[in-house]
């Protein structure tokens, strides 16, 4: 009997592993989110919100890319007073990424100079800072669609071709485990416990993605997780937070999902809220529910990133 179970084991295995390799791949997916552009001279005035609005109707129906609600994306800007408009430095887009999970941000100047509009947009990545340029030029007396419609063909084109150059690379478990162990030094850790609830809007929720992505990376880097709840009076820390999914768009065959996830370490024996961080993910997969699981997954290993350093204690 233990032999034949074996052999299934092993079959279900290979299988798997073929249907894998046989999988169609998901193609590149890249979230990027249009601000309004700055408008200069006479001849450009109330075109910088209209550039935008033409942009986003363009490039929304690109497969390649994922726009990130722009009343969503207000709402976030204003919650923390951040500026949306063309004057985005690469540092803000940085902020902007984190807050929204845009990957690439567009903005630009509309510029009116000797009776010739230039249409001139910054493509920002907001993960590499890098800033590519594209533009287009026409006459003041000439429509601004047809001109913003073909600024647009170029900005999705340079997005797509430099992606490397806007886009870091997705960083492998095992690497971050060891930037994480590195950073962390000799530094002793404290007995933690997790606890975060986690929902995908519209979908049941099957096991806790978040948390579990949390658990693994604080025992791979030297962290005592308590696993019963029970036992979270015992813990020097309680992690605790709150995520969500949902559906943003579909691009043929594949689903896009847009996460959140808020997280603060607490010290249960004072309520004091030692760190606090929050992070929203896209990922682009074959199924909504899948897609809306690493989503979460990816915003807990970045979170985890820039949390864990400021919960040990530095060796005297």
């Amino acid at each position: 009997m233990k032999k034949h179970i074996a052999v299934m084991v092993v079959l279900a295995v290979a299988s798997g592993m073929a249907w894998a390799a046989d999988a169609p791949k998901a193609p590149a997916v890249y979230p990027t989110a249009i601000f309004p552009f700055e408008e200069r001279g006479a001849g450009a005035r109330d075109y910088g919100a209209k550039v935008a609005d033409i942009l986003f109707a363009k490039l929304v129906a690109k497969p390649e890319l994922y726009l990130v609600d722009r009343q969503d994306m207000k709402k976030t800007m204003d919650e923390h007073e951040l500026n949306l408009s063309g004057m985005v430095t690469p540092d803000q887009a940085v902020k902007v990424g984190k807050l929204t999970g845009a990957k690439v941000l567009v903005t630009g100047s509309v510029i009116e100079a000797d009776k010739t509009l230039y249409l001139v947009a910054k493509i920002i990545g907001t993960e590499t800072t890098r800033v590519l340029g594209e533009s287009v030029k026409g006459k003041t007396s000439d429509e601004i669609g047809p001109l913003t419609e073909a600024l647009a063909e170029k900005i999705a084109a340079t997005i797509t071709k430099d992606a490397d150059k806007l886009v870091a690379k997705e960083v492998r478990m095992e690497d971050r485990i060891a930037a994480l162990k590195k950073q962390l030094g000799d530094a002793k850790r404290p007995i933690v416990a997790i606890n975060v609830r986690e929902r995908h809007v519209g979908l049941a929720t099957i096991d806790p993605a978040a948390e579990t992505e949390l658990t693994l990376l604080c025992k791979e880097t030297g962290f005592e997780v308590l696993e019963k709840a029970a036992e979270s009076k015992k813990a020097d820390i309680l992690i605790e937070g709150e995520g969500f999914s949902e559906f943003a768009m579909r691009h043929g065959n594949l689903v896009s999902v847009k996460a959140r996830l808020e997280v603060k370490a607490v010290d249960p024996q004072t309520d004091k809220v030692i760190a606090t961080d929050r992070q929203t993910a896209v990922v682009v997969d074959l199924t909504e529910q899948i897609a809306g699981k690493a989503a979460l997954q990816k915003a807990a290993a970045q979170i985890a990133e820039r949390l864990l350093p400021k919960l040990v204690l530095k060796p005297i």
